[in-house]
């Protein structure tokens, strides 16, 4: 246990082939529970039961109890939460210590049923665990078993200072000896699922045909929130593991449009980020094809979720809309300005910003079945069309949609930038300059070879313009294409947001932040400069 190279490993994985997620992130156990709760209880309708156990010092956690009140909502009576109350955790008493009382209250408070018993009393606690399964009032239960740490030990007993500590041997000698020198040979029975029980299991069986994805005309103005939402109704109607839940903004995700299609398949986790990220991983458990979305700045909160999430191997898909300066009014509270690069750190994640909504359509498609974390980064603005519907894309493509044999740049942008760059083109072109316009729709992976080929081809010159914070977004991702590459060197020149935003409408934010048509005109005339 715990030496390199083992399975058994300080917290379990999925290395363990019984382990379907880590643990070791204090508070997600319980939210991910009732991921899968939920898909027992509503989709799958098979009747298991989701055990959960909690250490009392992970009831401080804020994850803890939005998963208590989501599962109070949905009434997950197929969720048992056990509460190992001993008072200590790594540093000294918990925050209730060992008031029971206060714990049954609160659970009560949020829909649940409590327990509260000797947690050294097998019998009470057979009781308990055979009166969770009763359904209890359509209530989940919460078992709270007070417990002592180090019991029947006089060093370790009720002591501070032992957590994550193994004995010496000495003292796990003397620590036995006061037990009475205990030898367990223990077999336990348990009861099995009869055939006749698992045939009237009504399990979803994964149909997947393919979507008739929505189609929209070349110049008209649709946002990429809006295509998301449509593309997501369309593969819900392709297939009956698609499911998706959202923040409580699903009427500006657009993911209400999935809601009302399918109702039995969308689940609201109102404004509790953390649980909707762990709810995702507990439904991909259950081989649920599932899609998350808010607003971008907000998945922020979630991202020790995020993260676990890919510890676990998990396979999931989350959206962030109302991206960058551009939506305006809204101010820097609602701007998402870190999420490309939040999710370009997580471990094998996929990473795609698409400009317009024929590419969105074509992405979403392709994320249902892609493996890992994968996130989409959709806009708030109506941008054109720029596509035609039977274009192709491919994670971890761009597309070039200007160049010449003497562009004297090549100008590299992703959404709303990509917009304000077909804009300066237009107008360096009145001026005889020639730049080369691609879109990096798929940031991680990203096309580095055809990053590559403009460097060789431009001068040596690339301007990356995003509406994101300069670190971590695509403008590092494009400087790594070249980290170690032998014989290309270019100048990258890097317009990103770099100061505090504010309100305003979205051509004064753009051009506030720098990274409007008129900056890069300005970045292409000094790369012309300087050749």
């Amino acid at each position: 246990m715990r030496k390199f190279g083992s399975r058994l490993e300080g917290h379990p994985t999925p290395d363990l082939p019984w382990g379907d997620v880590a643990t070791g992130s204090l508070g997600q156990g319980l939210p991910t529970g009732v991921g899968m709760a939920l898909s027992g209880k509503y989709l799958d309708k098979v009747p298991f039961h989701v055990w959960v156990l909690l250490g009392d010092s992970e009831m401080a956690e804020g994850a803890v109890w939005e998963a208590l009140g989501l599962a109070g909502h949905y009434q997950l009576s197929n969720i048992t939460a056990m509460l190992d109350m001993n008072r200590l955790g790594q540093r000294g008493q918990t925050m209730l210590g060992w008031n029971a009382e206060a714990y049954c209250e609160r659970a009560k408070a949020f829909g649940w049923q409590a327990i509260s018993l000797n947690g050294g009393d097998l019998d009470a606690i057979d009781s308990a665990l055979r009166e969770s399964r009763s359904g209890n009032g359509n209530r989940p239960t919460l078992i709270i078993m007070k417990t002592e740490k180090g019991s029947g030990v006089s060093f370790l007993a009720n002591q501070d200072n032992w957590h994550g500590k193994a004995l010496s041997a000495e003292q796990a000698e003397a620590a036995l000896k006061e037990l009475g020198n205990p030898r367990c040979d223990l077999t336990v029975s348990v009861a099995k699922p009869t055939s006749d029980a698992l045939a009237k299991a009504n399990v979803i069986r994964s149909q997947k045909g393919k979507a008739e994805l929505p189609r929209y005309d070349v110049g008209a103005k649709v946002a990429t929130r809006e295509a998301y939402g449509d593309a997501l109704k369309a593969l819900g109607a392709a297939r009956n593991d698609v499911v998706a839940v959202d923040g409580e903004v699903s009427n500006s995700t657009y993911a209400d449009r999935f809601a009302k299609a399918f109702p039995d398949r969308y689940f609201e986790i109102y404004i509790a980020e953390q649980q909707m990220v762990s709810a995702a991983v507990g439904l991909s458990v259950e081989q649920k094809s599932v899609f998350g979305s808010t607003f971008a700045a907000f998945l922020t909160r979630a991202y020790d979720q995020i993260r676990m999430a890919a510890v676990s191997r998990a396979n999931i898909r989350l959206v962030g809309s109302h991206a960058g300066v551009s939506i305006g009014e809204d101010g820097p509270s609602q701007m998402g300005l870190e999420d490309l690069a939040m999710f370009r750190s997580v471990y094998g994640s996929t990473v795609l910003y698409p400009s317009c909504a024929n590419a969105t359509s074509h992405l979403v498609e392709q994320m249902a079945d892609r493996k890992g974390i994968v996130y989409m980064r959709t806009t708030r603005e109506k941008i054109p069309v720029i596509y035609p519907a039977d274009e192709a894309f491919q994670i971890g493509g761009s597309k070039v949609i200007h160049q010449s044999d003497h562009d004297a740049a090549a100008v590299i942008a992703a959404g709303i930038t990509l917009r304000e760059a077909l804009k300066a083109y237009e107008l360096l072109k009145a001026e005889r300059i020639a730049v080369r316009v691609i879109d990096a729709y798929s940031v991680k992976p990203i096309d580095a070879e055809t990053i590559r080929k403009a460097a060789r081809e431009c001068r040596q010159q690339l301007i990356v313009v995003e509406d994101h914070w300069p670190e971590g977004g695509i403008g590092d991702a494009v400087s790594e294409v070249f980290d170690g590459a032998e014989g290309v060197h270019p100048h990258v020149t890097r317009l990103a947001v770099r100061i505090m935003p504010g309100s305003g409408k979205p051509a004064e934010l753009l051009g506030q932040a720098g990274i409007d048509a008129d900056h890069i005109i300005s970045a292409v005339r000094k790369c012309v400069s300087a050749s």
